[in-house]
């Protein structure tokens, strides 16, 4: 039934919460954190974890843009801290985008599933991510070489849930939409952004979250189960 298979990037194939865990150890380690007043890694860990997610889904809902996450992020964090220097927020974060996409580590079982699909399907990229990161990131982890094309908010000039940048996807891979899956485990740009469109897919809800609107085409708690699926 399907030919190609788009895979998001982040927390679905690359390990997202455990290589930004390890680099906000790194930072507070390298900008010696405990001496301007927050009181351990993991409190600071914590903090970027809940205001990062939301920063990330008000970019989804077009409230700010990728330039303000990055402007704002640690000095949120430091904030809730409650800490009010923020001398070393706008270095912090060019460390940490320095840092974060060369840590390699996958989803469980990432690299199983890939292998087991490379030679039965086209695969490919749709991620919200820019070029030089996300570049970055796949080949820090070994997954360069299973994709054909990866879609980014800079190629396509859209972001995930729109539905341009879904439809850039499959132009330049010369897909069909009938013959196509995402595969995503995001509700709001993954598979609200595949139905827009029309196109199967594949809710990757490893945390068993409630749905927040229509059902997904298949729903997975581990990407192993997409080999019972295809």
């Amino acid at each position: 039934m399907y030919k190609h298979l788009f895979f998001d990037l982040d927390h679905t194939l690359w390990d997202f919460d455990r290589n930004s865990t390890e680099s906000i150890y790194d930072l507070y380690e390298r900008f010696q954190l405990s001496q301007v007043g927050v009181p351990s890694v993991e409190e600071f860990n914590r903090h970027f974890i809940a205001i990062n997610n939301q920063l990330w889904s008000d970019f989804y809902n077009n409230r700010l843009t990728h330039t303000d996450i990055r402007k704002y992020r640690f000095r949120m964090v430091m904030d809730a801290i409650g800490v009010t220097d923020h001398s070393v927020c706008d270095e912090m974060n060019e460390v940490y985008l320095q840092l974060l996409p060369r840590k390699p580590h996958l989803m469980e079982s990432a690299t199983d599933v890939l292998d087991y699909l490379k030679d039965r399907y086209e695969l490919h990229i749709i991620t919200n991510g820019f070029d030089e990161i996300q570049a970055l990131k796949m080949a820090s982890s070994g997954l360069t070489s299973y994709f054909q094309h990866i879609v980014t908010i800079q190629k396509a000039e859209a972001k995930k849930p729109e539905p341009r940048i879904f439809e850039f996807a499959l132009e330049v891979s010369g897909a069909l939409l009938s013959e196509s899956l995402m595969i995503g485990d995001n509700y709001e740009a993954d598979v609200c952004g595949a139905q827009n469109v029309g196109m199967d897919v594949v809710y990757y809800n490893a945390a068993s979250l409630p749905l927040e609107g229509a059902a997904p085409t298949y729903e997975i708690r581990h990407l192993k189960e997409l080999m019972a699926i295809l």
